[in-house]
């Protein structure tokens, strides 16, 4: 079974979500993502952790505007 380390998140600016993706470090990739549009931005975890095969198809799901 595969194991569940990948986290889904929105990244936020206010309450608009400029963008969406997966990881396995929460904090580290806010980090990041703060260096590149600012400190007003902030990742907002969405559900659990999953499988990276589930991650990814989740965020293909996000780029063509799928729930």
């Amino acid at each position: 079974m595969a194991e569940r380390n990948t986290y889904k998140y929105h990244l936020k600016k206010g309450k608009e979500i400029i963008r969406s993706g997966i990881t396995n470090d929460l904090e580290r990739r806010e980090k990041e993502l703060q260096r590149d549009y600012g400190d007003n931005v902030h990742i907002q975890k969405v559900g659990n952790k999953t499988t990276r095969e589930g991650a990814k198809e989740w965020e293909k799901d996000q780029k063509r505007g799928t729930p």
